[in-house]
């Protein structure tokens, strides 16, 4: 459809595959809502159960996917010129889109990752006490895990880690939309460089943000047993990890816990963790390099179009230009361009117009130059027709021609090149 490969097609035809993405997508939306609250399992206790999905969040979900649709009609509406409104107010259920995710976010990455014990300490009672407007907003706030270590709080710092890196993407995507209204609405010619900078500094704080990831995941391996990566001589070895338990022991000896050395299997299990964290971070910088390629070629293209429409424009104003010399001449028609022999213009006619007395008119003789009639000038040129009438003839390969008598009051009253 760029390429004008399918001629006077639609874009409302052309994007007929996302509409009926859009319109199943939807159709999930709605079942979801009508399905109503998810009963509670059979082995869980109905004062520990809580709504997976409110209702809430299923109408926002809803809300979201909706304001994506009416982007997507408007800019169909908007390329194929049946409707002609500014790029701004097409952007505008983008807008809105975006504010909703960021809102998302920001809460979850403000929220505090607590345990239970430390969940009841803090509101002085039991969870299973609580009521169900008290657990909402208890998940709302915290987000509560069965202690601070294992897979469940590993996951939990993930997820707000991401949410992090989605608050960079989304603030860069803002930015962007605004930067391409202003370009598309307005006169500024910025350059499209420009206008993807916002682009391009996502993708870096993308890479960057997997690789530091990957620093405090090998950071926090390398704490818990220093031999993984070198970090301890093997001679003492022992005697660090001696040290190390025993401060452990002394800092546990009222909970009467004491730490063991790490097992192979456990050591097996932080060395899968780190070169799983040491793949995502290169999987990442290469995917980011490739969309940044893209995006480059792109631009390129993008610029190309404005070049060309450029000197288009700049064709068509030289061309306006020499048209309105021309006629500021007075030119008439040129001669045909098969003619390969000088063509003089033909005479411009006098005007009809009454002649005021004692002023002077001219015309244009293809071989005197300009003719003045009228006042002061018709008796300068009587005298030279009449010096020119008595000079002898002079010789000249034109010569043998017929002579030919001018008679000064026929020149005054009409002049015939024939």
């Amino acid at each position: 459809m760029a390429d004008g490969s399918l001629g006077d097609a639609k874009w409302v035809a052309v994007l007929a595959p996302l509409w009926i993405w859009d319109f199943f997508i939807l159709f999930y939306h709605s079942r979801v809502i009508m399905m109503g609250p998810i009963k509670r399992p059979d082995h869980i206790p109905e004062e520990e159960w809580v709504d997976p999905l409110p209702m809430a969040k299923r109408i926002m979900s809803m809300i979201r996917f909706g304001l994506l649709v009416v982007f997507e009609v408007l800019l169909a509406l908007q390329l194929d010129g049946t409707i002609h409104i500014p790029w701004t107010t097409v952007f505008i259920p983008i807008y809105f889109w975006e504010i909703i995710a960021l809102r998302r976010k920001i809460f979850l990455t403000n929220m505090t990752i607590v345990s239970h014990d430390e969940l009841e300490l803090a509101i002085g009672k039991k969870f299973t006490d609580c009521s169900p407007a008290e657990r909402e907003d208890i998940h709302r706030r915290f987000i509560v895990v069965p202690s601070k270590s294992g897979p469940v709080y590993e996951a939990a710092h993930r997820m707000q880690q991401e949410a992090k890196g989605d608050i960079i993407r989304i603030s860069a995507r803002i930015f962007f939309t605004i930067l391409l209204v202003i370009k598309l609405d307005t006169d500024f010619d910025w350059s499209w460089w420009i206008v993807f900078l916002p682009i391009f500094g996502m993708a870096v704080c993308i890479v960057g943000t997997a690789f530091r990831n990957f620093s405090e995941i090998r950071a926090d391996v390398a704490s818990r047993d220093p031999s993984i990566f070198g970090m301890a001589e093997a001679g003492n070895n022992g005697e660090q990890q001696g040290t190390h338990y025993a401060t452990m022991d002394d800092n546990n000896k009222d909970s009467g816990e004491q730490s063991e050395p790490l097992t192979n299997e456990e050591k097996e299990e932080l060395k899968a963790k780190v070169m799983q964290s040491a793949t995502r971070a290169i999987a990442t910088c290469f995917s980011q390099c490739f969309f940044i390629f893209l995006v480059c070629l792109l631009i390129g293209k993008i610029e190309e179009v404005d070049e060309n429409a450029g000197m288009a424009d700049f064709d068509s104003a030289v061309n306006q230009a020499a048209a309105s010399a021309t006629d500021g001449y007075g030119s008439t028609d040129p001669a045909p361009p098969s003619s390969t022999s000088y063509v003089p213009p033909a005479p411009v006619q006098r005007s009809t117009a009454p002649k005021t007395e004692g002023a002077s008119v001219s015309t244009w003789d293809p071989e005197r130059g300009q003719v003045w009639e009228g006042g002061q000038g018709d008796v300068n040129q009587d005298d030279a027709i009449n010096e020119a009438r008595d000079e002898p003839p002079m010789d000249s390969p034109q010569s043998s021609q017929k002579e030919v008598y001018v008679n000064p009051e026929a020149v005054n009253d009409s002049y015939d090149l024939d």
